[in-house]
């Protein structure tokens, strides 16, 4: 629809254009020029086209925002904000507690420098669990020795979401209401501040139900690793400007209060997808992902604050960036088909659209820069479209102006960066494919990379993209 009313546009008031002209440069050096430029009614068209869809999407978002807060309906959403505080009002329950669950997978390189950093917190946990999942290293003894509580699953076949499902089984019926269980991964560095945030939050607002990080990458991994940082960044900077509204709590670094998960977990095979008394749903590839949608659809308020930031790693391979990112993608989709299309998702579902609309544009972009270049006998510029490059340029560059000096030469030399969401858009489109098809996923990794692989996802594959 959209793509039909910008072509009506152009086709009743869009001129020719005027024809390339010749100008010289220096000695036997001249460059070819169009001085095309789109008339001021297609101008307006397209800017207003693009102001009406982010207006609806930002309409939608807000009032089912709005109408969450203010439901009573404990039966449909009995996370809502309205009915928490209704059933909590007038009743002490304690200070806020913290107790952080550690999934690891033959982690004994990092567990033991994990654990020393939590316990370094400013304002720590009362309790850090590592939670043990078919390992065959050192692990667990390197959990003991560092004066940790160890929980070691049994007959798990789910890796991190069965294992999580295990030992929250165990500890969430002696959780009371201002009790709250914190996942942090094995690979994740916290700001020492993280927790002292996390208290704050949820002793100051008894409706909140889930704390989010903002997620920075590791340094290394050369240029795909700073394409993988810029990307983060660009991530946190839109959660700080939308004032923590959370897109997907990352799988890195979350706190739950524990009345959404025990919520979570008894609404499972009715309200939503998945097997009663489970908090994770195992089926879903993307667990962080699908808890997200979960807590939403159950009325739920989270945030992600500017306060909780995390340092996670960032693949050092194109190869293990095609497997982490494939796995993120065919896991949005099949999350958001099994909700299906509710007040909850409908925005997710956008943001799909979205991702699918840039790749097309972006692919059939690049695809006609190629025919051009083989089919003239000499380049022409168009001033007007060099200026919005320059524009976006720009943009590239402002996002990621709070990084560090070779993270804006980075996004300054622009066509790298295109090139890395070209890469994205490839692995959206192959998503799209395989689910299409029916195609079974095949992620060829080893389950210590899977544990990693499936931690970080962020967002809303925006910076990802959209």
């Amino acid at each position: 629809m959209v793509g039909l009313l910008l072509w009506i546009s152009i086709k009743l008031s869009d001129p020719a254009s005027p024809g390339a002209h010749r100008i010289h440069v220096i000695g036997d050096w001249y460059v070819l020029y169009d001085g095309y430029v789109p008339t001021v009614e297609v101008l307006i068209a397209a800017v207003v086209i693009a102001f009406i869809f982010a207006a609806i999407a930002v309409t939608v978002e807000r009032s089912v925002t709005n109408r969450s807060r203010r439901s009573s309906d404990e039966e449909r959403l009995p996370l809502a904000p309205k009915v928490v505080m209704a059933r909590t009002r007038g009743v002490f329950h304690g200070e806020v507690t913290i107790t952080i669950l550690v999934p690891a997978h033959n982690e004994e390189e990092r567990i033991t420098a994990t654990i020393e950093a939590l316990k370094s917190q400013d304002n720590g946990p009362e309790r850090i669990i590592v939670v043990a999942d078919n390992c065959t290293d050192s692990t667990p003894d390197l959990a003991r020795a560092a004066g940790v509580e160890l929980f070691e699953t049994q007959n798990n076949k789910h890796k991190k979401a069965g294992g999580l499902n295990q030992v929250l089984k165990k500890i969430l019926p002696n959780l009371g209401e201002n009790d709250v269980v914190m996942v942090v991964d094995a690979d994740t560095v916290l700001d020492s501040g993280f927790l002292t945030e996390v208290r704050r939050r949820f002793t100051y607002d008894r409706a909140l139900m889930a704390v989010g990080g903002l997620f920075y990458g590791e340094d290394g991994a050369g240029w795909l690793g700073q394409y993988q940082r810029n990307e983060y960044t660009r991530y946190s900077r839109d959660i700080h400007r939308r004032r923590g509204q959370v897109f997907v709590l990352t799988g890195t670094a979350s706190a739950f209060r524990s009345r959404g998960l025990k919520t979570v977990a008894e609404s499972r095979g009715t309200r939503i997808p998945g097997r009663q008394g489970d908090v994770y749903d195992t089926a879903a590839l993307t667990e962080d992902n699908e808890l997200t949608l979960a807590l939403k659809s159950l009325g739920a308020l989270m945030i992600s604050p500017s306060k909780c930031t995390v340092v996670t790693e960032v693949m050092p391979t194109w190869k293990a960036l095609w497997h982490q990112r494939l796995r993120w993608q065919r896991g949005a989709l099949e999350n958001l088909g099994s909700y299906g299309v509710t007040p909850q998702t409908i925005r997710y579902w956008f943001q799909q659209l979205g991702i699918g609309y840039g790749a097309i544009a972006l692919s059939t972009y690049l695809l006609l820069i190629i025919i051009t270049i083989f089919a003239v006998d000499e380049w022409v510029w168009y001033p007007f479209w060099m200026g919005l490059g320059f524009l976006f340029m720009l943009e590239r560059l402002i996002t990621t102006w709070r990084s560090t000096l070779f993270a804006r030469f980075v996004a300054i030399l622009l066509i790298p960066e295109l090139v890395y969401a070209t890469f994205l858009n490839i692995v959206f489109l192959k998503g799209v494919f395989d689910i299409l098809f029916d195609r079974q996923a095949s992620w060829g990794q080893s389950d210590a990379t899977m544990y990693q692989a499936e931690a970080q996802q962020p967002y809303d594959n925006e910076g990802v993209q959209g």
